[in-house]
């Protein structure tokens, strides 16, 4: 049985009367022990896609239509209470900001406490025993426990909320953009420690970000989103298979050190504004082999035994991967 399938997904906000799909027909699976990379621009629709997951959608947005299922129950219009009875112990969630996660009013061990005794009767030595052994699996020193929040680095931080998330080895944990904001090293740090502590112990794990070398080393499964769709999905290898204009887009944009000399291209414009979104391809405004063919919406069509594409254009992948890597390529899609 897959521990998380999304089918179909459809989420939509209200702001100032007006209506805008954030997410539009999205559908993923994720099985036992899998690292799943969700990839993209910022405002995409990663970030709502996770908060779907753990029922944390803001007041203003709502489930349109489509199916969460976690280990064969439908999250979609559960209880909240059942919903609270899945969180940290069932499904966990790092946030992109760990500072936003703990309250500084509270010490981390008190913090910790009360997520274990939310679930779990427990107290004396046992109680301090795992909270310690929760520290430890994180490269954390229990002395700290009882430090506030601002008393810790944001690395710190973040292993912190990663131990929290591990409190009661969930099978399925989201991981949304952990490490935004750290150095490189503390990032590569905090993302062994969640991989080490999940996947090799059985754990699923939904990555949310937009580094795709955090994707191409730590993840299986591979889902490209932009303006609300999976355009690209593929395993750890769809980086060197690409297919999407999009997807080779980031790809440009992404520095490698294996070919050091290679200038970086940024994709020109930005993703569309979901309140006035525009007919056809989504990236069609963006694409540099965008023709009136593109103004028709294509369909997410299998390539391969493990990859699938939304492109009228699937069979020109190889002269779209070599143009793809010339800047003039992406120049001309501003050009008068």
């Amino acid at each position: 049985m897959a521990v998380l399938e999304i089918e179909d997904l459809e989420i939509r906000y209200r702001s100032r009367g007006a209506e805008a799909q954030a997410v539009k027909g999205v559908s993923l699976q994720l099985q036992p022990g899998e690292c799943l990379g969700l990839i993209g621009e910022s405002g995409c629709g990663k970030s709502t896609v996770a908060k779907a997951v753990m029922g944390l959608l803001p007041h203003n947005a709502y489930i349109a239509r489509g199916s969460i299922r976690f280990e064969g129950k439908e999250l979609v219009g559960i209880a909240e209470e059942e919903l609270r009875r899945l969180r940290w112990k069932r499904m966990a969630l790092i946030p992109q900001a760990a500072m936003n996660g703990f309250d500084p009013l509270y010490t981390i061990e008190k913090q910790l406490e009360e997520t274990i005794k939310a679930h779990e009767k427990s107290s004396g030595e046992d109680l301090r025993t795992r909270l310690q052994e929760s520290f430890v699996k994180v490269g954390l020193p229990t002395t700290r426990l009882r430090d506030y929040p601002h008393q810790f680095s944001g690395g710190m931080r973040q292993r912190a909320m990663i131990a929290m998330s591990l409190l009661f080895d969930p099978p399925l944990i989201v991981a949304d953009e952990p490490t935004t904001g750290l150095d490189v090293l503390v990032q590569d740090q905090i993302l062994q420690s969640v991989i080490e502590q999940g996947v090799r112990a059985g754990k699923s794990i939904l990555i949310i970000t937009h580094d795709m070398g955090v994707v191409a080393e730590n993840c299986d499964k591979v889902a490209v989103m932009y303006a609300g769709h999976i355009v690209e999905y593929g395993d750890h290898t769809l980086f060197q298979t690409a297919r999407h204009p999009y997807t080779l887009g980031l790809r440009s944009a992404f520095p490698n050190l294996s070919d050091r000399g290679r200038t970086l291209i940024s994709i020109p414009g930005a993703p569309p504004d979901i309140f006035a979104p525009e007919p056809g391809c989504c990236f069609r405004k963006r694409c540099p082999f965008a023709t009136g063919r593109c103004l028709e919406p294509p369909p997410l069509v299998p390539v391969g035994p493990s990859q699938t594409v939304a492109c009228h254009y699937v069979e020109r992948a190889e002269e779209f991967r070599a143009r793809a890597a010339e800047a003039s390529t992406w120049e001309a899609v501003n050009a008068p």
